[in-house]
């Protein structure tokens, strides 16, 4: 096997995945060891920036497993990117959306009081971020184990708040496990405290502090509901 390149995809029980790939040293050994391989990998969302020939074979030998779009990986981030603003990105491995969130709301915290809420009694939970000036409300919609996400963009807040969801702009859709947002949710609210420590997320966002009530709810709810296998 010298000189060759393996590639593998795998996918978790949390549909969370992606591509590896062993670079075989060229010792003449054909035998396949482990710790004799170097080993990297690369999420689905990002595989395009890889060597196209490797990437060729690994998404034909994926594509069987890739199954209804439900399973797909989820990803989201939550950066704060100046003071009173947060860059909000959310991706499913096909489609993107991306905000510029305002400190006008609370809105880590009504992220995180959102998510919680699809573990009560409740199978619709809405919140928005203001844009200034407009709108981006999120609708999550349970379905037994799944969430349908929608955001609607409504091109004022002050005025569209208490409008019918219809009457917004339709920016972003998708289907994923309640137990894939939770997640990622849960690991992009926890690299904020991390990265600015609850004093520091308060000097740059201001008007609130960092939700850590919210983020532990949320963490205790989603562990103790959805055995979830992700490090935590």
């Amino acid at each position: 096997m010298q000189g060759t390149t393996i590639v593998a995809h795998f996918r978790n029980v949390n549909a969370a995945d992606h591509f590896y790939w062993f670079n075989m040293p060229e010792s003449g050994d054909t035998e396949l060891h482990a710790e004799a391989a170097k080993a990297d990998w690369v999420r689905t969302d990002e595989w395009r920036t890889r060597p196209s020939h490797v990437f060729s074979t690994a998404v034909a030998l994926s594509a069987n497993d890739q199954g209804d779009s439900v399973t797909g990986s989820l990803h989201f981030s939550w950066e704060l990117s100046g003071s009173g603003w947060a860059t909000c990105r959310i991706w499913d491995g096909s489609t993107k959306h991306r905000d510029l969130v305002s400190y006008c709301t609370n809105a880590l915290a009504d992220l995180l009081k959102g998510v919680t809420g699809l573990y009560g009694p409740h199978g619709i939970q809405r919140f928005s971020f203001d844009l200034e000036p407009a709108e981006a409300r999120w609708i999550l919609r349970r379905r037994n184990s799944d969430v349908h996400i929608t955001i609607r963009r409504f091109p004022d807040m002050s005025t569209s708040f208490d409008a019918p969801d219809g009457t917004g702009t339709l920016v972003w859709t998708s289907t994923r496990p309640r137990t894939s947002l939770a997640h990622a949710v849960l690991v992009a609210a926890e690299k904020v405290r991390r990265t600015h420590g609850e004093d520091g997320y308060l000097q740059k966002w201001r008007l609130h502090a960092f939700p850590t009530t919210e983020l532990e709810t949320l963490r205790h709810l989603h562990l103790a509901a959805d055995d979830c296998a992700l490090q935590h």
